[in-house]
């Protein structure tokens, strides 16, 4: 039951540490484009992280 537990949390981590590095690469590939000024990338960044805050706290703060 131990193991399983640490198991969990270890995906938990790499599935979060995975969907993060890639909603952040999205973001900073949408910046590097010339005709996209960022008023126009800041309600993506504002989603980021708003889920990237609820993702993270599913996974780890909230209590089931």
């Amino acid at each position: 039951k131990r193991n399983v537990g640490m198991m969990n949390k270890l995906t938990s981590i790499v599935g979060c540490f995975l969907a993060i590095a890639f909603l952040v690469g999205l973001a900073t590939t949408l910046t590097r484009s010339m005709m996209i000024s960022f008023t126009d990338v800041l309600p993506v960044y504002i989603l980021m992280g708003l889920v990237i805050f609820m993702m993270i706290y599913e996974a780890f703060i909230q209590k089931k």
